[in-house]
């Protein structure tokens, strides 16, 4: 689990078992009020193996920009959450 600060939050990243796949994600805790909000990270992908999933969250987190005032992460404008190389056209 990889964490960053913000101003009025603490946004951590983890991967969950969910039935025999894991899934990435990022949680956003407000500093001292609300509840944590948790983003699901590549919903198109699921990880067979937690490491990649841990590892694809920390990408994820690391790609974060900045949060909205909501706490809502915002991403670079093209960032799809996969290190794959893209397909040749």
């Amino acid at each position: 689990m990889a964490e960053r600060e913000f101003p009025d939050y603490t946004v951590r990243s983890g991967a969950s078992l969910e039935g025999s796949r894991y899934t990435a994600w990022l949680a956003v805790v407000p500093h001292g009020h609300g509840f944590p909000v948790y983003y699901a990270i590549c919903e198109n992908r699921s990880f067979r193996r937690q490491d990649l999933a841990e590892r694809a969250a920390e990408d994820a987190l690391a790609a974060v920009l900045a949060l909205e005032e909501d706490g809502t992460p915002v991403f670079p404008e093209d960032y799809t959450g996969f290190t794959d190389a893209a397909p040749a056209e």
